[in-house]
Formats: structure tokens, C-alpha cells, sequence
């Protein structure tokens, strides 16, 4: 059964239809700007938690 997936699957995906879109080349500017924006802000917010999800794991000694 999975075998029979995984062949539809990949039939599904290579006989799939034109979209018929105009793409100019500001659109591809655009997604590119997209994708950079959202690692951009995936990054940003792994550096706002860095040191809450370290402080998790990492036991602090105690001063007497």
C-alpha cells in the first residue's frame, strides 16, 4: 500500500498542469525578498530565545 503511495505520488507530481501565469522578473524579485525576510526573521527570533532555551538545559552553580 505504501509502495502504491509513493508511485501516485510521483505520477501526481509530474503530470501536473500549466498554470498559465504571467511571472515577470519583479515577481522573482519579490519571493526572493520573501524567502530572505523570513529567515531573516526565523533567525531573529532563534537569538531572542537562545539564552531562555539554554537556560533550560544548562544547570547554574550555586555561590555560597
Amino acid at each position: 500500500m505504501k509502495k502504491r503511495a509513493i508511485v501516485f505520488s510521483i505520477i501526481f507530481i509530474c503530470y501536473a498542469n500549466a498554470a498559465h501565469a504571467y511571472l515577470d522578473p519583479s515577481t522573482g524579485g519579490m519571493l526572493i525578498s520573501a524567502i530572505v525576510g523570513m529567515f531573516a526573521t526565523l533567525g531573529l527570533v532563534i537569538k531572542s530565545y537562545w539564552y531562555k532555551l539554554k537556560s533550560l538545559f544548562i544547570k547554574k552553580e550555586k555561590k555560597n
